[in-house]
């Protein structure tokens, strides 16, 4: 689930919904369903897989609906991305009825092969059979993302592999940071963890290997992660994504779940809902119960805003001067 972002698209077409959902999700779906939500207390958008089985639709419509209730959704948009239109047509069933039982109104409901859509709501029958062909390719929409500077990834697949360590320079840091003593100061070392994080967002640099060994030993410690997250704002948590995805791709695994932790924390706070997401998986691959994970994983779940959370990280609290 992921807030709907600064660039300002207005859809009137059905191309135009189909331009619309990569920018927003940030890659280009397949094989699943999409759900756009307007006119509600906190608007998000959300992607989930198609069931492969008919017993688990079920399920996609509590992961799609339950969300757009809690946040008073009044309309939504679907998007159903489907090569087979059995899939497509199993999950749009499950949640027309849902949507009809909770008051929810559907204004579009499309069904994508990657050549044609297929409305679903209606319509002329031909249309509905034969569907009708698009390429967005060149589409407006496309255009503005580039001047917004926002980046469409070919999948999630794609988006996911900027997460994956380089092997070499993780390398190298593993064996400087296995080196390292655990930190026994916990206040001189959580400055020097607060500054750096300081330092390099506010410039836009990355830390040496140096920097990173000794970061992530001191990440270990709760103490010490929180002194890397106190900094965080909504103003500037574009900026703590490039320095946490420039660490994760020279992070050992072993020293992984604090790092992929911090770095979904701050896509879900620039409203990359997908990118928080995959650092979720990452972290999830090494620790499945890492307790900060685990309450990121809920606010995406239930499609918390970013505004839901007020800055207030007091890593120092008791410690003596």
């Amino acid at each position: 689930m992921t807030d709907l972002p600064p660039t300002s698209l207005v859809a009137s077409t059905p191309e135009d919904l189909l331009a619309m959902v990569p920018i927003v999700i940030g890659f280009a779906p397949s094989e699943s369903a999409v759900m756009l939500t307007f006119a509600a207390e906190h608007c998000f958008h959300a992607r989930v897989d198609l069931p492969a089985r008919p017993d688990e639709v079920d399920d996609l419509v509590a992961a799609l609906l339950e969300p757009a209730r809690r946040n008073r959704v009044r309309r939504v948009v679907f998007v159903f991305y489907a090569d087979e239109p059995g899939r497509a047509a199993r999950a749009w069933r499950g949640l027309r009825g849902g949507c009809r039982d909770a008051g929810i109104e559907v204004l579009e409901a499309l069904r994508v092969d990657g050549r044609r859509w297929f409305p679903l709501l209606g319509g002329d029958r031909r249309i509905r059979e034969l569907g009708v062909p698009y390429d967005i390719s060149a589409h407006p929409f496309a255009a503005q993302a580039v001047v917004d500077g926002r980046v469409t990834h070919a999948s999630r697949e794609e988006l996911a592999s900027l997460l994956l360590p380089d092997p070499d320079r993780a390398a190298v840091v593993a064996e400087l940071a296995d080196d390292l003593p655990v930190p026994a100061d916990l206040r001189s070392e959580g400055e020097w963890v607060d500054g750096l994080v300081r330092a390099h967002t506010a410039a836009r640099t990355t830390p040496s290997d140096a920097e990173v060994a000794r970061l992530l030993r001191a990440l270990m410690q709760r103490r010490l992660r929180d002194a890397a997250w106190s900094s965080l704002t909504r103003a500037d948590a574009q900026r703590h994504v490039d320095l946490w995805v420039a660490v994760l791709r020279r992070t050992p695994t072993p020293y992984t779940p604090p790092v992929a932790t911090l770095l979904g924390f701050a896509a879900w706070q620039s409203g990359h809902g997908a990118l928080a997401w995959c650092a979720v998986d990452r972290c999830a691959e090494v620790d499945p119960d890492y307790t900060l994970m685990t309450y990121l994983a809920s606010a995406l779940t239930h499609a918390l805003p970013p505004s839901s959370w007020e800055a207030d990280v007091r890593w120092d609290a008791g410690l003596s001067a």
